[in-house]
């Protein structure tokens, strides 16, 4: 690097962040290659969703389980609301705290630190939580302080990376979050049996990857970086995007919220549909089988659906198709409730969420209306993954309630398909 090449740099990403949109380019990278980036967030991305895929599925029904078998369902619902309600206030939140952040470590980096460090600190809470009461307070806290690092870490997309290769970036990244849900279905289910032990280890790899990913993908400097004045009114509107003004991020929230719920009121009972649906007497016994069904579809579908997009520069049918796929993965489980028809609905299932992951990121971070709000309007993208973790769960008890379990499936058939449709409307991105 020239001594003149950094602040060159600098304002070329002052002017980015001060006049850029969602579907514009970012200035060259502060240091390495996209190539490193794409290294890097995989296994950044494996680590948190470990988390995601092993405690709300695995862990908290067994911890809870073992507290009052009674009232599970119940308990499980309230807790899991609880943690999203946290985490899609958080996201939002964090998103316009970080796109004002001034350090020279840029806007997105501390806070990955700062969520890494205080999410490790209320997972080892849970981790020895003997009560109803904490774990209703470690859970949610623990969701909160994993989306600060999250947020910030999904910014990196319109931050850093060309539209020529958003495509590739948004597979690779989903493949590690989608790998890192299942293989955390898979290693939960060994330690099913000592969840604390669990708990404290996806807490400390956590922790290492995230720190190492922000010392091995420096960004630029922020401290020069103009800042508006802070308004209580722009922060009040946080979680607002004029859906007049902006028809096209509407749409885009409106077709994932509709999916995510659908997907949700399936995968977060997971555990209770193998007992008590399909009637499988040691469910932990045949997770890791499920895991490995699973995962070998999201990756099919994520290796194939985004560098395809790219290369076609369409976006719009690979999300269509993704949300066909998965209403229909669910039509078999509900006329047949065995384990030949779960595995076959895992893989399908799998195969249409690899295919949406891949391109959904990429689609979403084309319609943000601007780079100053990047992280902002990023966070509320992710209230479209994280409320249906709030309100499915709730959904779901009242299905299962009234209809039992096999009420969920039309439900989650419906929501899938309506989600489809919903990304029609959109009209910057093909």
């Amino acid at each position: 690097m020239t001594p003149s090449s950094e602040p060159t740099a600098t304002v070329a990403e002052a002017t980015f962040i001060a006049t850029a949109a969602g579907n514009d380019d970012p200035p060259p990278l502060a240091r390495g290659s996209v190539n490193r980036l794409l290294a890097w967030v995989f296994p950044a991305n494996l680590v948190l969703f470990l988390l995601w895929g092993s405690i709300p599925g695995l862990f908290l029904p067994r911890q809870l389980e073992l507290l009052d078998p009674d009232d599970k369902v119940a308990n499980l619902g309230t807790v899991t609301s609880l943690g999203a309600f946290g985490a899609m206030i958080a996201a939002p939140i964090i998103g316009q705290v970080s796109d004002r952040t001034r350090s020279r470590f840029g806007r997105r980096a501390p806070w990955i630190v700062v969520g890494a460090l205080a999410g490790t600190l209320a997972l080892i809470g849970l981790a020895f939580a003997n009560s109803y009461l904490a774990i209703a307070i470690a859970w949610p806290l623990v969701q909160i302080f994993y989306n600060v690092a999250q947020g910030p870490l999904s910014t990196i997309l319109p931050d850093r990376i060309p539209r020529r290769r958003r495509g590739a970036f948004a597979a690779v990244a989903g493949i590690g979050g989608m790998s890192g849900a299942l293989l955390g279905s898979i290693v939960g289910s060994m330690l099913y049996d000592s969840i604390t032990v669990g708990y404290l280890f996806f807490a400390a790899i956590a922790l290492v990857v995230l720190i190492l990913f922000v010392a091995f993908n420096p960004d630029h400097s922020s401290v020069d970086v103009q800042v508006e004045p802070f308004r209580a009114a722009d922060f009040l509107r946080t979680f607002w995007v004029d859906p007049v003004e902006h028809p096209d991020f509407f749409w885009a929230f409106i077709g994932r919220l509709l999916l995510f719920t659908g997907y949700g009121l399936i995968t977060g009972y997971q555990l209770y549909l193998l007992t008590d649906y399909v009637h499988l007497e040691n469910p932990q016994t045949v997770i890791p089988v499920i895991g490995v069904v699973g995962l070998v579809g999201i990756i099919i579908g994520t290796v194939i659906s985004g560098p395809l997009s790219d290369k076609v520069g369409r976006r719009k049918p690979f999300v269509f198709g993704a949300s066909l796929v998965m209403g229909l993965a669910l039509v078999l489980p509900w006329a047949r409730p065995t384990l030949t028809s779960w595995l076959i609905m895992t893989g399908v299932l799998a195969l249409g969420f690899g295919m949406y992951g891949a391109v959904d990121q990429a689609l979403m971070v084309e319609v943000l209306p601007s780079a100053q709000s990047f992280g902002k309007d990023l966070g509320l993208v992710n209230i479209a993954a994280a409320l249906p973790q709030t309100i499915a769960p709730a959904i779901a008890s009242a299905v299962v309630l009234m209809f039992g379990y096999a009420g969920l499936f039309p439900l989650g058939i419906a929501l899938s398909l309506l989600g489809a449709f919903a990304v029609w409307p959109i009209k910057s991105v093909r």
